[in-house]
């Protein structure tokens, strides 16, 4: 059994040199043992061989087991971190969209100022006033002169303008009081 823990082994992992376990020494059996000691022993060296395979599967399944979780544990973290830019990208494309429309409105806004400060001179006045509404100047005889005397026709005002101040409480009561005598 020996020789077959270092022949060729037809696995993925590489050619062990050492076991994982520590078999027992085997002692050379005399002439007086009985098959059934030597099976007595062959049990007892399988069954701590059997609880030694268990342990190393249960060391390997809690080393998958670490690896799965710390794997899922930095994906989440990259999903948040990507996440994260994505809404920072959305929120940057919203924002130049704006400043574009912003943009856009201001040079209407600019033009349209242009505009009124151009429809407000008299000679585009005078030329809507002509056109739109058919007027025209007057001439010497639509005028009429009329003279005024100097007079001033703005007469003065005869009442009184009475401004009520605020008074006190205590101001009104003496008043109230002296009404009384």
């Amino acid at each position: 059994m020996a020789n077959r823990q270092y022949a060729y082994q037809y696995d993925t992992s590489p050619r062990k040199i050492k076991p994982e376990y520590n078999q027992p020494k085997r002692k050379q059996s005399s002439k007086n043992t009985t098959k059934k000691s030597n099976k007595k022993k062959s049990a007892k060296s399988n069954v701590r061989v059997q609880k030694q395979i268990k342990q190393n599967k249960k060391i390997q399944a809690k080393a998958r087991a670490s690896v799965v979780v710390k794997s899922i544990f930095m994906f989440a973290i990259l999903f948040f971190i990507i996440f994260r830019n994505s809404q920072i990208s959305q929120s940057f494309s919203k924002i130049q969209m704006l400043k574009n429309d912003m943009a856009t409105i201001q040079k209407e806004n600019d033009q349209l100022e242009i505009n009124i400060q151009n429809s407000i001179n008299a000679s585009t006045i005078e030329q809507a006033a002509r056109d739109l509404l058919g007027m025209q100047k007057l001439n010497n005889k639509q005028m009429v002169q009329i003279s005024l005397p100097k007079k001033d026709y703005v007469e003065p005002r005869t009442e009184q303008v009475i401004i009520e101040e605020k008074e006190s409480w205590f101001s009104m009561f003496l008043e109230k009081i002296m009404n009384i005598f």
